[in-house]
């Protein structure tokens, strides 16, 4: 995944504290939580997404410019 795409995404879950996974946007978040990133709850209707621990430490990084 891009540096810049991934520092957005990680954003915008961090920003909503969790992120809804609309349709055809599956496949990224499967991304991120194979990375460790997010934890995807898919036990309601609509699944979402939060920052794990490592994800919040990768999002960090990518602001500090360490990746």
């Amino acid at each position: 995944m891009e540096r810049e795409y991934l520092l957005r995404m990680l954003e915008t879950i961090e920003h909503q504290e969790s992120s809804s996974i609309l349709g055809g946007m599956e496949h990224e978040y499967e991304e991120l939580e194979a990375h460790g990133y997010v934890t995807i709850h898919r036990e309601h209707v609509q699944h979402y997404a939060v920052l794990t621990a490592m994800g919040k430490l990768k999002l960090q990084q990518l602001r500090d410019g360490l990746e």
